[in-house]
């Protein structure tokens, strides 16, 4: 990766929509493939293909359609950095809740401020919307949970054997939440 990309104004996260998001599907299947070639537990094994990476975004594109998932990126599309995504919850009761999903970083980018700056993006807008209570899951034991801790989440347990990682292990989780405000009736 170039250092002047990383010194850029472009790692200051931005929200997409579906009409933006051609152009980054590339930079997004390719910082997807890099987070799961460097072991992130993200849905998908090792053996990802484009195909299936492409599949998936077809799915998140569905969703910024019918408003119910919003994408953050930092970087170029050409050279995607980072990015996150939050599911808001469809049901009406439960209007006041939303996921953190796919939190990525590129493995040469990381430990640089990006993912609590698009974690930061993420809880602005969540706020905006009145969604104030955010909830994830991550490996447990993994770097991400020290993140998420620093950020104020609190992790309520895990189960175990929850997922494959891509080297096809199970291993457990960690559910973590965090109440950014109390619902509003």
């Amino acid at each position: 990766m170039h250092p002047a990309l990383l010194a850029s104004a472009t790692l200051q996260p931005t929200r997409i929509g579906p009409e933006q998001f051609e152009t980054y599907r590339q930079g997004l299947v390719e910082l997807l493939i890099d987070g799961v070639r460097h072991g992130a537990s993200i849905g998908f094994l090792a053996d990802l293909s484009l195909a299936e990476a492409n599949a998936y975004f077809d799915e998140v594109l569905t969703g910024l359609q019918d408003g119910s998932r919003l994408l953050w990126v930092a970087g170029e599309p050409s050279q995607l950095l980072g990015s996150v995504q939050l599911c808001l919850c469809q049901k009406r009761n439960g209007l006041n809740r939303a996921e953190i999903q796919k939190l990525l970083v590129l493995a040469s980018a990381r430990r640089r401020g990006l993912a609590r700056a698009l974690m930061h993006g993420v809880e602005a807008q969540a706020r905006e919307l009145r969604r104030g209570l955010l909830y994830l899951d991550t490996e447990a034991g993994s770097p991400a949970e020290y993140l998420y801790r620093s950020l104020g989440y609190t992790c309520i347990g895990g189960l175990p054997d929850y997922a494959c990682g891509p080297d096809g292990q199970y291993r457990a989780n960690a559910i973590y939440y965090k109440t950014l405000s109390s619902p509003a009736l």
